[in-house]
């Protein structure tokens, strides 16, 4: 039988209620946990189940993607701009946003084919280049990894999150946009994407995969429901998990996290992996992220 902190997760992608059973823990807030039935029971659909690729086979997704992706220049102040990858998603109605928060290696081939896989489960998908204005050596459109991981740990928390509100801006004013979005982060910007809940009252949800959680006296300022996904063998992330979850339950704020057994950190990137776990963990993680966004988003 099902503990009453695992029954949520399972009724937003319940084809993986069976597999997720031994390998998934969920925390979940006061708000929410009364209102179970409010997340949509019907999960996603068949064709929203497809994965991201993992780093490897991305530049073989975006070449083969028949989405439309363009760079996007956005203009901060009369010295300041910040580049962007966008994909539009193949729809009749207008998408919501999602803004894609790179790890600390930069804007890479496999950031933007994770939304390219966003655009393909219906979102206007948004990447921003934090290191834009670095002046930093591209190869193939990629920053070597040293030099990204030094230049990313320059940029001021402010300035970054100054950076998401103005390429939330720029998507949501796309004439095929709805004025809703959303933002997910990997590592270094899963924990940008949890601390951009603190930010932005505009927000209408933040998914964080293995980033750390903003600091105890911050987290009253959550304006969004925070879905948070992390490896079971990431015992230096997943320390912050239960401050979090023991706050936002306090304030009744609504935070779901999913630890999964065995997987490592940066699962989602490295699907092959420790075993198996991190399959297993991206093939629950992504179909609950999109359930996520469609239940706060585009319902």
């Amino acid at each position: 039988m099902l503990q009453p902190r695992l029954r949520l997760l399972f009724q937003i992608v319940p084809a993986l209620a069976i597999s997720a059973c031994s390998s998934t823990q969920m925390g979940n807030s006061a708000a929410s946990s009364a209102t179970a039935s409010a997340v949509p029971a019907t999960g996603v659909s068949a064709a929203s189940q497809a994965l991201p690729p993992d780093a490897d086979h991305a530049l073989a997704r975006l070449n083969s993607s028949p989405r439309h992706g363009e760079w996007a220049m956005i203009s901060l102040s009369p010295t300041d701009s910040l580049r962007a990858w966008v994909v539009y998603p193949e729809r009749k109605t207008k998408a919501p946003v999602v803004v894609v928060i790179h790890e600390i290696y930069g804007l890479t081939p496999w950031i933007r084919a994770v939304a390219d896989q966003l655009a393909a489960d219906g979102f206007i998908a948004i990447a921003p280049d934090f290191l834009t204005m670095k002046n930093l050596t591209r190869v193939a459109d990629s920053v070597a990894t040293q030099d990204a991981v030094s230049a990313t740990r320059t940029i001021d928390p402010d300035e970054i999150q100054r950076q998401i509100d103005a390429a939330a801006r720029y998507a949501m004013a796309l004439p095929s946009a709805q004025h809703r979005y959303g933002v997910v982060g990997f590592c270094w910007g899963g924990g940008i994407s949890f601390a951009h809940a603190t930010h932005s009252p505009s927000l209408g949800a933040s998914v964080v995969y293995y980033g750390v959680s903003p600091k105890t006296e911050a987290l009253s300022m959550v304006h969004a429901p925070v879905l948070g996904l992390y490896g079971g063998s990431d015992a230096r992330v997943d320390a912050t998990i239960p401050p979090a979850d023991s706050a936002l339950h306090a304030m009744g704020k609504t935070y779901y996290h999913s630890v999964f057994d065995g997987a490592g950190h940066g699962f989602l990137r490295q699907q092959t992996g420790m075993n198996g776990a991190n399959m297993t963990a991206t093939q629950q993680a992504w179909p609950a992220t999109i359930a996520w966004f469609k239940r706060y988003l585009d319902s």
